[in-house]
């Protein structure tokens, strides 16, 4: 019996395979220790598979040198759309730790196993709740699917033109900011308030202790008024998958 091969399918899979694993690396939830690395191969030759018929059509690299250049780009190519990625996806974290900033649970910080960093308190409850969102309303097929439109824009053996990656890589920081605060903000607001209302108070009643009362009183606010930011949450998982796609597909050439 034997068995052959298309050498240039399994080259195209192979090349595939690379670009999404490195994105899998890099992409919350994909990237917890909770999935095995030879899960996230499996899942990648899986994902690949699906693109192969169509790669294996265009130019591949035949000699080891040509191989090796073309590893190593789509594994940068990877690597970079996974970190703008992550980078959005990590907005809502940001904005719980910006509650725990000012609600007085910044203190409590603890690593991460989700984020794989140190985090705080409601900045992992957040991060939690948008990955539940995110699997629940079927946002990571649409993050996946982005991903996988990117070899229709870039082929396995192009070079992405990396000097237009800084525009994308500026508004991601900036969106990564925005919607942070965004969300944070009505918290903000209300314990900014609550350390207004404190001042006063102290002005008012000299004798009484300012912290004894305020650190209290902000915990007890911040646990009550912790829902002002659950609202905001749906629309911030669609706005962020959509940039997120919008950012990839421009890092591939598209637009």
């Amino acid at each position: 019996m034997v068995l052959s091969v298309d050498g240039a399918a399994l080259t195209a899979l192979l090349l595939a395979s690379v670009r999404v694993v490195a994105w899998l690396v890099v992409v919350p939830p994909f990237a917890t220790r909770g999935i095995p690395a030879m899960a996230k191969v499996i899942l990648s030759l899986g994902l690949s598979l699906t693109m192969a018929p169509t790669l294996a059509e265009q130019a591949l690299p035949s000699d080891m040198p040509g191989l090796v250049m073309a590893t190593a780009a789509q594994a940068l190519i990877g690597v970079g759309m996974g970190y703008v990625t992550m980078l959005l996806f990590a907005a809502i974290g940001a904005a719980g730790s910006l509650i725990d900033l000012f609600g007085g649970f910044a203190i409590a910080s603890a690593w991460d196993p989700l984020g794989q960093n140190m985090n705080t308190v409601f900045g992992r409850f957040h991060q939690m709740l948008a990955t539940v969102l995110l699997l629940a309303t079927g946002g990571h097929l649409l993050v996946i699917g982005g991903l996988l439109s990117t070899f229709r824009y870039l082929p396995l053996t192009g070079m992405p033109d990396v000097s237009s990656w800084d525009d994308v890589l500026l508004t991601a920081f900036s969106m990564f900011f925005t919607v942070a605060v965004q969300m944070a903000l009505p918290m903000i607001a209300v314990l900014f308030v609550a350390d207004l209302a404190l001042a006063l108070l102290t002005k008012v009643a000299p004798q009484l202790n300012a912290l004894n009362v305020m650190f209290p009183a902000k915990v007890g606010m911040t646990l009550l008024l912790l829902g002002l930011s659950f609202p905001m949450l749906p629309q911030a998982v669609d706005k962020l998958v959509r940039l997120a796609n919008e950012a990839m597909a421009t890092m591939a050439g598209a637009g």
